[in-house]
């Protein structure tokens, strides 16, 4: 035996070397990954007064920041602990060539109650502030969000000086209702009404006023330094109400929205529209007499009525002399000036002299001189009935998710689960429920013109991709609009607001692969039918622009005869039974056979 481990001793060497060159081909040859392992369950709270039940990640309402830099590879393993299905989605965060993490119903099967799923992305070529959320059975209405923040690499400098700190800001219009009363509600036919207020970070109202805030309600206390700027990055992850977000005597220097650095200009408010993320650069140039209002109020309403939606943060110095007092800060004044806000969201210009993601300046991309290959004017109308149900519709179309995945039926080549025929113009006539697609061409270039013609403002989101805001006015859009498009400098995002009575104009370079969901980020018009799946597929036999099938793919529908049992996994080690598979395999043949030696 001993005479056996002296003769093979040369061998280990080579194994150890095998060993270390195996490590360091992995760690090198992918971005550093970042591991989240979350636990998505009910929690009790009461942040306007009334106890209720809310969606907590980790115990946190709102959830955890995801915090990662360009590039990175993200973990998350999201075991579902709610009592019913769950799928979490990341608007904004482009997913390149992966769908199948994009977490809507459209490429996901969602995640059972007391099982667990591990989505995987890259955060490819990527900068800016997002928020994630669930995106089935209106459960973002009861919470379940949180922020994700994805930083510059090192050597790509900031188009501004280093800020003190980050500070996520929440704002949402809230209901003292679960978000199960509020599906029955539209489900019965019947409208949502006036939101019981406004949330800051899951928390009520500072009671600036003794009759509209009642007594004991926990609120937000922002701490900051005098002298410091901050980026402050504020996200709308309410239900359907515009909120106007202000700080009491302090300007909001806006320099990035939803991934694309912009022009920097300050703005005393800005109205913000759900399902929007904006970051701006607060510098703290008071004298701290007093803590100052942070306020984000109903827009676009009669603010006598709605006087109590309204959410009020304290923003605090570390050598404040006293709490803050007075009215709060005026939100913008309308009645005269109907294109006030429209022509705030124009004034809001892209940064082309700004390195994002990559070295070379955001406006490198000359979208302006593209030539557009496909063209659609998507319309919405008043909720109407259809077969008895209040439904929403893009086109005619109010969409119907299948029991399938439409992105799963594609790669099992299923028939019948959904039709390429969505109408490029509105459709006269009853609206009617229909799964219906819209048929991108891989790497052309699409304009949609979203034409508003309801009485309120509607948000619309597009995942796997930022596209550019071209246009927008009130009226109705004609093809002589086109001459009134900035082809310069419109900001790329990912959500935009179309108001009423009035059209919005984008246009979207289609290299992303997948199925894309395109929607209303107003929840009651997205649960009602108003969204539309593009497809956009390669067709080159050999398709490399989209990553394969994962491993852990989650079955339902048609192929629910294909789900095996659930094997419980954290973050990590969901990466290593998928992707780090090999790495597990190779170590095990090396320390076997080193066995065998002895």
């Amino acid at each position: 035996m001993v005479v056996t481990v002296f003769r093979h001793l040369w061998v280990f060497p080579l194994l150890l070397a095998q060993l270390l060159l195996l490590l360091a081909g992995v760690c090198q040859a992918e971005d550093p990954f970042v591991f989240y392992d979350w636990v998505v369950s009910y929690t009790t709270a009461s942040p306007l007064g009334v106890k209720q039940q809310v969606i907590a990640i980790n115990g946190q309402f709102p959830g955890p920041l995801v915090n990662v830099t360009t590039n990175n590879n993200v973990v998350i393993n999201v075991q579902n602990n709610l009592d019913e299905p769950l799928l979490m989605t990341w608007p904004g965060v482009q997913q390149r060539r992966n769908s199948w993490n994009d977490g809507v119903l459209g490429t996901n099967c969602p995640i059972p109650p007391s099982w667990n799923w591990t989505y995987q992305f890259q955060v490819k070529d990527q900068i800016g502030s997002f928020f994630y959320f669930p995106s089935t059975n209106f459960q973002r209405a009861a919470g379940g969000y949180g922020g994700f923040a994805i930083n510059n690499r090192v050597f790509i400098p900031l188009p501004f000086g280093t800020p003190e700190g980050d500070i996520d800001i929440f704002i949402a219009d809230w209901y003292n209702k679960n978000h199960t009363d509020l599906r029955k509600i539209l489900d019965d036919g019947k409208e949502l009404g006036m939101p019981d207020g406004v949330l800051i970070n899951g928390k009520g109202p500072y009671r600036y006023n003794d009759t509209l805030v009642p007594d004991g309600i926990d609120y937000e206390t922002v701490k900051v330094h005098p002298g410091k700027t901050y980026r402050i990055r504020v996200h709308h992850v309410g239900i359907s109400t515009s909120l106007n977000f202000r700080i009491q005597n302090h300007n909001l220097n806006l320099a990035e929205v939803e991934g694309s650095y912009t022009t920097q200009q300050n703005y005393t408010s800005l109205d913000i529209h759900v399902g929007q993320s904006y970051t701006f650069l607060v510098s703290m140039d008071q004298n701290a007499s007093t803590d100052y209002y942070i306020v984000a109020s109903a827009r676009f309403v009669n603010t006598t009525i709605w006087q109590r939606v309204t959410g009020v943060a304290i923003l605090q110095y570390s050598n404040s002399k006293g709490p803050a007092k007075g009215p709060l800060p005026s939100s913008p004044d309308d009645f005269y000036d109907k294109y006030f806000s429209m022509n705030q969201a124009r004034s809001i210009r892209w940064n082309v002299s700004a390195s994002g993601a990559r070295p070379n300046p955001q406006g490198s991309f000359r979208y302006g001189s593209i030539n557009v290959t496909q063209k659609y004017l998507v319309q919405n109308k008043p909720p109407s009935l259809v077969h008895g149900k209040l439904r929403t519709a893009l086109n005619g179309i109010s969409y119907v998710n299948p029991a399938t995945p439409l992105r799963l039926a594609d790669q099992y080549k299923l028939k019948g689960i959904y039709t390429l025929d969505f109408p490029t113009k509105p459709k006269d006539g009853p609206p009617v429920m229909a799964t219906s697609v819209i048929d991108g061409t891989f790497r052309g270039f699409m304009e949609i013109v979203l034409q508003n013609n309801v009485t309120s403002v509607q948000s619309y989101h597009l995942d796997g991709y930022a596209f550019f805001v071209v246009g927008m006015d009130y009226g109705e859009w004609t093809e002589n609009s086109r001459g009134t498009y900035n082809k310069w400098d419109g900001v790329a995002r990912s959500t935009i607001q179309v108001f009423p009575g009035a059209w919005t104009a984008i246009l979207i370079s289609l290299d992303n692969v997948g199925f894309w969901n395109l929607r209303s980020e107003n929840l009651d018009s997205w649960y009602r039918g108003q969204e539309v799946y593009i497809r956009v597929v390669n067709p080159e036999i050999t398709n490399k622009t989209e990553l394969p099938m994962p491993s852990n793919v989650l079955y339902c529908g048609a192929l629910a005869h294909l789900q095996k049992p659930q094997k419980h996994k954290s973050a990590a080690t969901a990466l290593i039974a998928g992707r780090g598979g090999a790495l597990l395999s190779s170590l095990l043949v090396i320390v076997s056979y080193i066995f065998l030696l002895v």
